[in-house]
């Protein structure tokens, strides 16, 4: 990470080495908040809502039940045709990536709709967008190219050592707030009565649990509680802990009402396309035989080898990208595997190693744009799709170095391109966003 990415890495950093040892002096404060609960039912739902908005810690018995019923209104929706479902990783700065993935094939004419979009970290922030298909393209480039994103990290000053987070986190829920409309709502409603299903990802922090929000089932019900949770469930799937504030649920289970302490769904899955309990199921899903699953990873699964200075911050900061790295790859495979058991197409993009990408907290309006136009690109020219296998084998052979100005996209050719989108620009950002050239995003 350089420049802006960097400082906003060491911010992050040495906060968290100060809170470690002030920590053990002094304490910290945490976030005004109930008791958490000690039952581990699964039972719990947020104030005023069904238990069909989420699902917590399910079994075999509940995961069968819940499947068959999804995949049936998902079979219904499809009609004749296979069903389509769309994975949207977590990944911070690259949801610029998934972004522009999304826009620009629908400039390249193949884009499909989609009967299932699940969501997680960046992913979930996208997925609404991405749900509702190309009408929303607009909207997705506007909120994802830069000018929304480049004042999120704004510092909490004292709160980084004595709140519950380094930077503040109204600018995220004011952003998230802008696009979490009673249109939205509406339109992801009418998608939903014909069998489609949007569902994201949270962490349960208190549990260190991952919990399922079915948000087409949210959007159903409508009104003012449903928008505010909606917003509330995408704000906490994007709090990163100790970067951004916890979002607080208020939930009840067994008679009681209690808190849950709701952040990053990365924070347990990188990536999902059914609860944890189904990859430890042998029998197949039959009604996913023939289904098509495609997996925009926005982040990077390989890794350009580097000297790693002895200096502490920057240790620090190799090993957490390591394990970030390593979760995904681990997450992916699950997801893989999964898809491949069952008989599904599986079509996986990433950010290619040779692209020098920032980080999840390079947010500057140039890096977002610039990625976001690459990706976008690579879409429209038919060259991001890639098979599992070839991204792997890439990830693990990943350039020491190349020519300058030579950015490889993610997925082979397919066709030949197509010289009239070469050039193409993606929808305006307000005002029209230049297409950069692939040299640029360096």
């Amino acid at each position: 990470m350089a420049g802006q990415g960097n400082s906003h890495a060491r911010v992050l950093l040495a906060a968290c080495l100060c809170l470690i040892s002030i920590a053990a002096l002094t304490g910290c404060a945490s976030l005004s908040r109930g008791q958490a609960s000690v039952l581990w039912h699964g039972d719990a739902v947020p104030l005023g809502f069904s238990s069909s908005v989420r699902t917590v810690g399910d079994t075999q018995q509940s995961f069968m039940v819940r499947s068959a019923q999804l995949l049936t209104r998902a079979r219904a929706a499809a009609g004749d045709g296979p069903i389509n479902i769309l994975a949207l990783s977590g990944g911070g700065a690259g949801g610029a990536f998934g972004a522009g993935a999304l826009v620009g094939w629908t400039r390249q004419g193949t884009r499909p709709e989609f009967q299932i979009v699940t969501g997680v970290s960046a992913g979930a922030l996208i997925a609404p967008f991405a749900f509702l298909g190309p009408s929303w393209d607009v909207r997705l480039t506007e909120a994802f190219s830069g000018a929304r994103t480049e004042r999120l990290l704004q510092p909490n000053g004292l709160g980084a050592l004595f709140g519950a987070s380094v930077y503040r986190g109204e600018p995220l829920v004011a952003l998230v707030d802008s696009y979490v409309t009673d249109e939205l709502l509406h339109a992801i409603a009418i998608e939903a009565a014909k069998g489609r299903q949007l569902v994201v990802a949270t962490t349960d922090l208190d549990k260190e649990q991952t919990v399922i929000w079915n948000l087409s089932a949210l959007a159903s019900q409508g009104g003012e509680p449903a928008r505010r949770l909606f917003r509330d469930v995408l704000v906490a799937a994007a709090s990163i802990p100790g970067v951004f504030p916890p979002v607080i649920i208020r939930v009840e289970e067994s008679g009681e009402i209690f808190d849950e302490m709701h952040v990053d769904g990365a924070t347990t899955a990188s990536l999902f396309i059914a609860p944890e309990i189904a990859g430890y199921l042998t029998d197949p899903l039959h009604e996913l035989q023939g289904a098509n699953l495609y997996v925009i990873v926005n982040g990077q699964l390989g890794t350009v080898t580097q000297t790693t200075s002895i200096a502490t911050l920057k240790i620090a900061r190799r090993g957490l990208a390591a394990v970030l790295q390593s979760n995904a790859r681990a997450d992916f495979a699950v997801a893989s595997a999964f898809a491949q058991r069952n008989g599904m197409t599986v079509s996986v993009t990433d950010i290619p190693e040779d692209y020098a990408y920032g980080g999840p907290l390079d947010l500057r309006r140039s890096r977002m744009k610039s990625l976001f136009n690459f990706a976008f690109r690579c879409a429209a020219q038919e060259q991001l799709w890639a098979t599992p296998l070839e991204i792997m084998e890439r990830a693990d052979k990943a350039h020491l170095t190349l020519p300058e100005g030579l950015i490889t996209c993610p997925g082979p050719a397919q066709t030949t391109p197509n010289p009239s989108l070469q050039t193409a620009e993606a929808p305006s950002e307000g005002a029209a966003i230049s297409s950069a050239s692939i040299a640029d995003a360096n």
